[in-house]
Formats: C-alpha cells, structure tokens, sequence
C-alpha cells in the first residue's frame, strides 16, 4: 500500500468515525431511535441521505437498541431519471427497500408558473406522500438527511424572511401527530458529508432533473454561511449552540413567557428583593 492510499484510508476513517459519533450523540440526546423502531430512511439519491443510511446500517450493528431500517425513494417520474440506479445499489447492500412511484412531476410543472422555483411545492408534495406510507406500513419514525448547515440556514430564512425563530429540529411530530420525523445528522457539517461522500463512490443523482434552479433565498444564506466558515472559524458552532440553550425571559414572545405578569419581590423586614431592571440589577435597597 503506497504512503498517499495509507494518509488516504487514515483520513476517511477519521471523517466516519466522527459522523458516527455526531449522529450517535444526536439520536442520544433527542431520543430519536428506541427499542422495536421501524425506520423508514428516505433516499433521495444525493449525498446526505446516502450517508445517513450507511451511518445508520453501521450503527445498527452496535446500538444498544434493536430497530429495523427500510429505504424508501420516491419516484416523481421526473423525465430523465435514472430508475435502475437506487435499487440496484440497495440490493448490494442487502437492504431492505421500497420504490413508491408517483407522478408530482406533472403536478409541480401544471401549478408552479414557468421559470419560478418548484422546490416548495415539490417538498411539500414528497412529503405528504412519504408521511402516508410511514402510516399504511408500520413505520414508527421517519429519518431525513438534512444536516447541521440546512438547519442553520432555514433558521436565518425564518429570520430574514419569515419574521420568526425557528427552524428544522432534529426530531418533530408531524401537525396531524401520526408521524415523527427524525434528523440523525443535525450534527454533521455538509463539508463532512461532502468528503464522506466522496470517499465511499455513492452514485449520486442530481436534483436538477426538473429544470428547477435552486431557491435563491437559501443560497444565499449557504453562501453566508460559508463565508462565516471561512473567516470566523467555530462561529457556525456557537450559532448552532444557541438554537439548544434557549432564555425565554430574554427576548420577546408573550406567549413563550408571562412578561405581562412581572411583579417585584419585597419582603417587610430586612432586604427588598425586586426585580430590578438590569441597569440596577444585583443593588441592595434598605428597607425602611
């Protein structure tokens, strides 16, 4: 083994053993993978959700929990897509899968106005889809490939456009509360991701099969980010951190915290107690 295919092996090691551990410490902490699950990996034939479903097969051997996993793509009958690949690389793997066909291609292209995004109608679509099947074939969760950097950018597009703090978390039940979507890889960096792929050959297919460009808006809040990445080493981290350690009391939803029903603490003797504004917080009032 030549010096270059050694540093090689030793750094795609390197990389899966850190994905490991992000998705391991993500189901961990959020409780997303319990004992007799049934989890419906959704493939899309792109980067992420390749490797979400070989992190997941690999953990699957070890977990201290028992759980079955199934693939399940969605065919769209987008024109030009390649139908043999998906399937044939599940059956190297031995795994179990499905291969729900139907045509919201035609759907898309009829509603959405030509040259304007279709990616919001074509998500909300494969998702009602997906979310039927889970329900009809005793799928207690369902796991999507989104990533550590798609959660922060919907976040700022929430900010930026949508007037409100929020954003993907890594576990949600759905609005009808018949389903839970599970994000293992809400740790992971894409750049991580990029390099995993890379390393392990998948046989990707485009999401471009439609015509569709991707939505500006987002771009533009990965190309932030990036830049973020770049000069301010860790600060994608702390962001990140802030989504988990959340102060109520310190930004401004009445309906997250009673603001309206602040009242001072004063005690009769000794000390008065209030609560002070900040710019007087920590004083001590003598009593009369």
């Amino acid at each position: 083994m030549s010096d270059q295919t050694q540093k090689s092996r030793t750094q795609f090691n390197k990389l899966q053993k850190r994905l490991r551990h992000y998705v391991g410490d993500a189901i961990a902490d959020y409780n997303m993978i319990e004992q007799g699950d049934k989890v419906m990996v959704c493939l899309s034939g792109g980067k992420d959700s390749y490797t979400l479903l070989d992190i997941l097969l690999n953990l699957q051997k070890t977990a201290p929990v028992k759980f079955d996993l199934i693939a399940v793509n969605l065919d769209q009958k987008q024109p030009g897509f390649p139908e043999h690949v998906l399937p044939a690389y599940l059956e190297t793997l031995g795994m179990p899968y499905h291969i729900i066909e139907k045509d919201t291609y035609s759907v898309v292209k009829r509603v959405i106005p030509e040259g304007s995004t279709t990616c919001g109608l074509c998500s909300r679509l494969r998702r009602g889809t997906l979310y039927g099947y889970a329900e009809t074939n005793g799928i207690t969760k369902i796991a999507l490939g989104h990533h550590r950097d798609d959660i922060l950018e919907t976040f700022f597009l929430n900010i930026f456009y949508g007037g409100k703090l929020k954003t993907m978390p890594p576990k949600l039940l759905s609005d009808d509360k018949k389903n839970i979507v599970i994000r293992p890889l809400a740790y992971c960096r894409e750049k991580d991701i990029e390099r995993f792929s890379a390393f392990r050959n998948f046989p990707i297919i485009p999401c471009n099969l439609c015509g569709s460009q991707e939505n500006l808006q987002r771009k533009a809040m990965k190309a932030m980010l990036k830049a973020w990445d770049r000069q301010f080493p860790g600060r994608l981290e702390t962001i990140f951190t802030s989504l988990q350690n959340v102060a109520p009391s310190q930004l401004a939803d009445i309906r997250l915290f009673d603001f309206f029903g602040l009242t001072r603490e004063v005690q009769t003797t000794g000390l008065v107690i209030s609560n002070l504004d900040p710019m007087t917080e920590g004083l001590e009032v003598l009593a009369q």
